[in-house]
């Protein structure tokens, strides 16, 4: 496989994951509007610091409110990160990798980017958000269950899966990230201790992983148990440990695989040192930064791996 066309499908899994991840980060605050008491002002800034995008957002906005902050995420074109770049991004990744993507992709990206294009309002708008978010995330999923069932596990499927798995690690801790900023917020008020059970049980929830949680768990949902899980599960798909596993896997497969490999295992035996953690806090927030910070690094080893080269 020509190195072009292994990085195009890599992003393009990417961004795909980065727009249903996006959609999943506002899910959590959406939620919490509903389930924290009236008094919370939720800090909506706090999704742009925990996604490291106070510059571009500051430059664009001089108010910090939710509308601001969601039509940033969800619709700004200034903001590579959004939903709407990503899907553009997508698009283009995918337009140009049509010979080895199942071809009912090209349709079904293009009727989600369709889909955000015409009912964006919807979700800057706190009426009508959740079901727009929804809707997003169900489409991603759908995209993501035909590669699943119809791409031939090759080479494609490999850079596939790394590319998803990445962007999954580095969003899951973003989630968390965004679970501790909230807690950090109501800390010292009378309702500290039933708003942890909600926010952490948001944050389970906006991951999909409330019941397997409490399957591996057997109990109530405490912050550092669901930090402990969210990092050194095995077995939930959108678990650090877990991606790094799979990322390991697909990387045994592949030519000139030291350096990544070798990246991939050092990572890996760090992770349950970050899994054994009290109440999260600043510390712990300082933990998650760590590692969003090395695998951005691992995305370089990667990079310089295999996209630098003339095949794959």
């Amino acid at each position: 496989m020509l190195s072009k066309v292994a990085e195009r499908i890599y992003w393009a899994a990417r961004y795909l994951e980065r727009a249903e991840s996006t959609a999943r980060l506002l899910t959590i605050y959406d939620k919490l509007l509903f389930d924290l008491p009236r008094q919370v002002d939720l800090s909506w800034y706090n999704l742009i610091v925990i996604n490291s995008l106070e510059a571009d957002f500051n430059e664009r906005y001089s108010v910090r409110d939710e509308r601001n902050v969601v039509k940033f995420l969800l619709g700004d074109d200034s903001n590579p990160s959004s939903l709407v770049c990503s899907l553009k991004a997508l698009r283009e990744n995918i337009r140009t990798t049509r010979d080895v993507i199942p071809p009912e992709t090209w349709e079904m990206v293009n009727e989600l980017t369709l889909f955000v294009q015409e009912n964006l309002n919807q979700g800057i708008s706190r009426r009508n958000r959740h079901e727009f978010l929804d809707s997003v995330i169900k489409a991603c999923q759908q995209i993501i269950g035909l590669w699943f069932v119809s791409m031939p596990r090759d080479s494609a499927w490999d850079m596939l899966l790394l590319g998803q798995n990445l962007e999954r690690a580095d969003m899951t801790t973003r989630n968390l990230d965004a679970g501790v900023a909230t807690l950090m917020e109501v800390e010292d008020d009378d309702f500290a201790v039933n708003a942890r059970q909600i926010i952490w049980g948001n944050v389970l929830r906006s991951l999909n992983a409330e019941q397997p949680y409490r399957r591996a768990a057997r109990s109530s949902v405490k912050g550092h148990l669901v930090a402990s899980y969210l990092i050194g599960d095995e077995c939930f798909p959108r678990t650090l440990s877990f991606c790094l596993s799979t990322m390991s896997d697909v990387v045994t497969k592949l030519p000139r695989n030291k350096d990544v490999l070798n990246f991939l295992k050092g990572m890996q035996k760090e992770l349950p040192g970050c899994s054994e953690t009290d109440e999260p806090g600043e510390e712990f927030r300082d933990t998650l930064n760590s590692l969003q910070l090395a695998l951005g690094d691992l995305h370089s080893v990667i990079g310089t791996t295999w996209f630098m080269s003339e095949s794959v």
